[in-house]
């Protein structure tokens, strides 16, 4: 299949591309590998999906595997988007472009109305034109609020206490409307704390690594009792293109628009998580207890019984097996 996936430099995007290209698929890559957090992340990134780019290039680029576009753009250009869908005819849209971060939301909102709204509107409308088989895009636990755990699809969702979660609320709104109105196959996943190697550095277990072994403080939010549900990147990965392959038929999936969580069912307590941290580093964390933070939420745990019947996701990665991956790439990376 040609698939067209946005945010092909971020975290999961690179990943979920390596595995797309190893199964021999067409992959198309957007990215603006803006700077929110270090672009030459991003760039190693791309080279290790065989691109050889400099962070000026504003030109198509394609793989030595020859299966690879990518192309440096912003989906909020809806002119450049647009003739990306004219030059290839997409079987699948994989929508992961989105200003990421919740407590960023706080500092900078102009850039999540940007992207993750008028950027996410581009894409439907190029949807809505082009009719791909299949359009799949990524939401997010945040959604959920400070609501009863386990999070489970069919909860409200009315009450986002950030912004980013306010906008990946909107995109599910949205892509609900599109699909219903033109008849687009929609599936959206609610991501769950997502781990592991090529991380993104704003995330609290990269940035308690860093710390750590730096002998740097660690601030734990709320006094270390928030709970997360941690989902190792693999088991991401193996989900969404489960669904992008329809794997094990899928035969009781009849709606053109259906959400799913997609987690590790289960929570672990901050406080747990950074002893297994403290443990794989074999270093003590310095850490300082600090109150709840605007914007954040007490718990998540996700429900993952819709994605496991419909198309037999199963996460097999325990927190101490993805955080050690996680390690041993860092080390590698950085040290």
């Amino acid at each position: 299949m040609k698939i067209l996936v946005t945010g092909a430099a971020g975290f999961i995007g690179f990943h979920l591309v390596s595995q797309l290209l190893a199964k021999n698929h067409i992959v198309v890559g957007i990215d603006n590998l803006n700077d929110y957090y270090d672009p030459q992340l991003k760039i190693a990134r791309l080279k290790e999906l065989g691109l050889t780019i400099d962070i000026k290039d504003e030109m198509v680029k394609r793989s030595e595997k020859d299966n690879f576009f990518f192309y440096k753009t912003d989906i909020t250009n809806k002119e450049i988007l647009e003739e990306i869908f004219v030059q290839h005819s997409f079987d699948i849209v994989i929508n992961l472009a989105a200003q990421a971060g919740v407590r960023y939301s706080l500092q900078n909102p102009a850039a999540y109305i940007n992207s993750n709204i008028n950027g996410f509107f581009n894409i439907m409308e190029c949807v809505r034109k082009f009719k791909p088989k299949h359009f799949i895009f990524a939401s997010s636990s945040s959604v959920y609020g400070n609501n009863k755990v386990p999070f489970d699809v069919t909860d409200k969702t009315d009450t986002p206490v950030s912004l980013y979660a306010a906008t990946k609320k909107s995109n599910e709104v949205l892509a609900y409307s599109y699909s219903h109105l033109y008849k687009i196959k929609t599936t959206g996943l609610r991501f769950f704390t997502v781990y592991g190697p090529w991380g993104r550095p704003d995330m609290a277990y990269f940035s308690f690594t860093k710390s750590i072994l730096n002998s740097r403080e660690i601030q734990l939010f709320n006094n270390g009792h928030l709970y997360r549900d941690f989902t190792y990147i693999d088991d991401i990965v193996a989900g969404i293109i489960a669904v992008a392959e329809h794997t094990n038929g899928s035969s009781n999936i009849q709606v053109p628009y259906k959400i799913y969580n997609i987690g590790n069912h289960k929570s672990v307590q901050l406080l747990e998580f950074v002893k297994v941290l403290e443990g794989l580093l074999k270093k003590k964390a310095i850490t300082k207890m600090m109150p709840m933070q605007q914007g954040d939420v007490y718990s998540t745990y996700a429900d993952i019984s819709e994605l496991e019947k419909d198309y037999g996701f199963a996460p097999s990665t325990n927190l101490e097996d993805g955080l050690k991956e996680f390690v041993k790439w860092y080390r590698a990376y950085y040290v």
